[in-house]
This record gives structure tokens, C-alpha cells and sequence, in this order.
């Protein structure tokens, strides 16, 4: 189903009911392969057009809640498992965004890349190809997305006004300690790097930024569907939320089967101060963070925010630390 956008909605990527949890466990136990219900992608693998595959249903219906695709209701193939021209066409885009060979079929890369946890906003919205917006390629608009370099901003570049630079954030009732200190410390990272400055409050109601865990339909306009693959999701300026999808697992260290705390709480507060995604694979705004992964920023997300801002740039001491586990 298509989801629709607002100037100042939402990038859907990680967290769910404020409720406590071990350092590297969720209410669930990890699945050895892959955490997400992207797993029925695997079995699609091999696919081409002129096929008919049992899923190819359920893969149509992914690629339009990420804007590659656009079926109306009554569309020829919209409800099948034909593998047809508006597939194959999605698929070329999502291996152009992703840095793949753009081969239109399912190759291995591919079924791997959409398999992979990711953040839930969409990376076409309205014709608008978020992951490359500025660059010269067909099939998007020039007016909605402004990208100066491989970074994006929401459309209409929201963002804080200068009177609103130093912002409280505090968490929703019962959330776990270990999730308090990890996302304060990415906070901390956001600050040394730019002019912001974020002070932890107890008052949920009145703070700026508001962080909880929730699953499910939690009142928001944008319910989570359980393991499905997106992992918290957050608003741009000047809404100020960032929710958890509790049905995951997360850590404070790399841990195989869980999703970093910090890592994500580094790419959901950057919505929260007005970037979109970027096509730098190293840049923390990039959409997909695989389990048991550490990132900090990098150039790129320094250089969105102080184009953003129009900020002269801070000095960046070091611009990105990758770990796996």
C-alpha cells in the first residue's frame, strides 16, 4: 500500500513501547539467519520478468511502500505473482539506488540488499527518487527533494529555527536505562558536530524530542507491523518524535541478532533535525543498518547539516567507525 507523505511526517526506522529489556535481547529470541519478515525475498531469488512466482505479490506491495511502484487499485498484475514490466522497472531503480547491477532481475545482491533491516521511510515519494535527488537520472522530479550533495533533505527543508537550538528530549515511562545512555550519547555525537545542543528532561509531555519503544498501531499515522523489516521511525522538524519498533532486538554492543541502539538513535535523530537519506553507503543516513553494526558519522551527514543550516562547518575529528560483529 502506497503511504503518504507529508512535509513534515516521518522516516520510519527503529524503536516500540517504552518497556524494559536486556542490553542485547528483546521480548523475542533472534533468529540465527535474519530478524525481519523480509525473509520471504529469499525464496524469490532467480526471478526475471515473464515468470510467475508464488511471493512476487508480496514483493510488489514492498516496492510500493518504498515508492517503486504505483499500481491503482484495478492495474493489470497489481494483486498477481506475475513478474511483470512495472516490476522489472521497479527492480532497475532499486539497484540503481543501491549501488547494484541493474540487471531487472532478482539476482543475489538484490534479494540480499532488500532483505536487509532498513529504515521504513520511502525512498521515492511522489515521483521523487530521495537517493538520487540532484543527480542526472529519468524518473523523478526536481522540486521536491533539494540535495546539494549525496545528502537529502525533507521536502520544503524543514528544519529548527534558530531560536530553537538548544532542545530538551526526554523518553516515554518505563524506558530501559541502557537505551537512555546509548541514545544520549548519540545525541552528544550530533552536538560536537554541529551547533545544537540537547538537554535530558523527566517531563515526557513538555520536552522538544520525545523517544519511546512501541509496536503495532501506536497512534502515530505510521503503525509497525511487527518484525517487518523497519526498525524505528522518526519525524522531521519540527515534530520532535522517534519511536523504537519494540518487536526487534537491540543492544548497547554489537551483538549477532541485534540492531545497535546508538547507531540507530545516530540515524533517526538526523531526521529529527531535518535530513533525509543519503546514498553514501558509510554515511549514517544511509537507509539500511544491519544487525550487530556500529556507525558514526561521516562527512557527508556533517556537510547535509551545515548546508541545512547554513552553519560554518565544525571540525570533524573523526568521520566514521564501522564495526560488525
Amino acid at each position: 500500500m502506497a503511504i503518504t507523505v507529508f512535509q513534515h511526517f516521518l522516516c520510519i526506522c527503529l524503536f516500540s513501547l517504552a518497556l524494559p529489556f536486556p542490553s542485547h535481547a528483546s521480548q523475542s529470541k533472534p533468529k540465527a539467519e535474519n530478524s525481519t519478515s523480509f525473509n520471504f525475498i529469499k525464496h524469490l531469488e532467480g526471478g526475471r520478468k515473464g515468470q510467475t512466482i508464488k511471493g512476487l505479490q508480496q514483493l510488489k506491495t514492498y516496492l510500493q511502500e518504498f515508492g517503486y511502484m504505483n499500481y491503482s487499485p484495478n492495474q493489470t498484475h497489481a494483486n498477481d505473482d506475475d513478474f511483470d514490466d512495472s516490476l522489472e522497472a521497479a527492480v532497475k531503480t532499486y539497484q540503481l539506488n543501491y549501488h547494484l547491477k541493474i540487471t531487472g532481475t532478482l539476482d543475489a545482491q538484490t534479494v540480499s540488499q532488500m532483505m536487509a533491516p532498513r529504515c521504513g521511510f520511502p525512498d521515492i515519494i511522489k515521483g521523487t527518487n530521495w537517493m538520487r535527488a540532484g543527480k542526472n537520472e529519468a524518473n523523478h522530479t526536481q522540486n521536491a527533494i533539494h540535495t546539494v550533495s549525496h545528502f537529502t533533505f525533507f521536502s520544503g527543508n524543514p528544519k529548527w529555527p534558530r531560536t530553537r537550538y538548544r532542545l530538551t528530549y526526554a523518553f516515554a515511562p518505563g524506558t530501559n536505562a541502557d537505551a537512555i545512555s546509548s541514545v544520549a550519547r548519540a545525541f552528544d555525537t550530533w552536538a560536537s558536530q554541529t551547533q545544537f545542543r540537547f538537554s535530558l528532561i523527566q517531563d515526557f509531555a513538555s520536552a522538544d524530542l520525545k523517544i519511546g519503544f512501541y509496536r503495532g498501531d501506536h497512534g502515530d499515522g505510521a503503525p509497525f507491523a511487527g518484525q517487518n523489516g523497519a526498525l524505528a521511525h522518526s519525524f522531521a522538524p519540527t515534530n520532535g518524535r522517534f519511536h523504537y519498533n519494540a518487536d526487534h532486538s537491540f543492544s548497547v554492543n554489537p551483538v549477532v541478532g541485534s540492531f545497535h541502539l546508538e547507531t540507530v538513535a545516530l540515524h533517526e535523530i538526523g531526521h529529527l533535525l531535518g535530513l533525509g537519506h543519503s546514498s553514501v553507503q558509510d554515511a549514517i543516513m544511509w537507509p539500511s543498518i544491519p544487525e550487530a553494526t556500529v556507525k558514526g558519522l561521516n562527512a557527508d551527514d556533517i556537510q547535509g547539516i551545515n548546508t541545512l543550516y547554513d552553519l560554518e562547518p565544525v571540525r570533524i575529528s573523526s568521520f566514521v567507525f564501522q564495526c560488525t560483529v
